[in-house]
């Protein structure tokens, strides 16, 4: 059985109106309980990620800030590096840095960037997360690959050490077992190979997927499997009081029977007490302890963040 560890909840929220906007939603989750607010990576109508970071911590005192993930391909490691360890050091160690190897086809397509195989961007990845994580160590970073050769002392050094939690998520065997090496948050996430999110991502949502996804995980992650955090962004949250109707209608999106839509541990709903219970059961059988909200749902998924957030 994975090891039971305390709750946290995320929100999601990449863009707002204005600065003032932006400022409220980071305010309001740290008033609410959410222990981090997390910004995507993407080339199209959101707030670019590492400003965004850094207004957010700027304006609240606890609340922890995170990429959700930094797409690897739009970024060179040596200077996400020392992006990411200077947003440590001025948020006063609040940073989780979830790296990612790309997979939103139209990003790639519009800004001219090739689109390689899942294989060359994975490992890509491997490479950038080496030499990430060198680059934040106290030593020199010295590195020569296929992919980046880097021989520099990265400055400055993140408040976290050795380095800041570093999240890295995804629904494919490959990109798991580099999680699995090297992370210290996974995301179990559905397989984004495709380039969308549609209903041929149904087979990778279900409960029986997860439980193969963990397998992957603990193969490649050895004796410290205990020491990971298992995250999962759910897709679909909703308090309601007629769960069956909302399976029926919502789980054909994503390729599921309603049975499969009520166990996939992407989406929450129910009232209060069956999501709290519910969060309970897949910490239980899977060992997951942080979710991930969307903006939308911040407010309504409050009750819940209140009764779990901690314990």
């Amino acid at each position: 059985m994975p090891a039971v560890r305390p709750f946290r909840f995320g929100v999601q929220a990449s863009g707002a109106a204005d600065r003032t906007e932006w400022i409220q939603i980071a305010r309001k989750a740290e008033d609410l309980g959410y222990s981090v607010l997390t910004v995507a990576d993407h080339l199209d109508d959101q707030f670019a990620t590492t400003p965004a970071l850094m207004a957010a911590a700027d304006a609240t005192t606890t609340l922890r800030v995170g990429s959700l993930v930094y797409a690897n391909d739009y970024h060179h490691p040596v200077v996400l590096a020392k992006e990411a360890a200077t947003l440590d050091v001025l948020s006063g160690g609040r940073l989780e840095l979830g790296l990612g190897a790309g997979w939103m086809r139209e990003d790639y397509d519009a800004a001219g960037i090739a689109f390689d195989t899942a294989a060359q961007r994975i490992a890509r990845l491997a490479e950038a997360v080496t030499v990430i994580k060198g680059l934040l160590a106290d030593e020199p970073c010295a590195f020569d690959g296929r992919y980046h050769s880097v021989h520099l002392n990265g400055t400055p050094k993140p408040v976290q050490r050795p380095h800041p939690p570093i999240l890295i998520g995804g629904g494919g065997r490959s990109i798991l077992s580099l999680a699995g090496r090297e992370a210290d948050i996974i995301g179990l996430n559905i397989d984004l190979r495709s380039g969308r999110i549609d209903e041929t991502a149904g087979p990778t949502a279900t409960a029986e997927a997860t439980d193969e996804k963990l397998g992957w995980i603990r193969e490649a992650a050895g004796d410290r499997f205990d020491d990971i955090e298992l995250q999962v962004r759910i897709h679909l949250a909703l308090v309601t009081d007629d769960l069956p109707s909302v399976a029926e209608a919502m789980s054909p999106a994503f390729g599921l029977t309603p049975d499969q839509g009520l166990e996939t541990p992407h989406a929450l709903a129910g009232n209060v007490d069956q999501i709290v219970d519910t969060c309970l059961a897949r910490r239980e059988r899977f060992g997951i302890s942080v979710i991930g909200l969307s903006l939308d749902a911040m407010e309504m998924m409050a009750p819940v963040v209140a009764r779990l957030a901690g314990t």
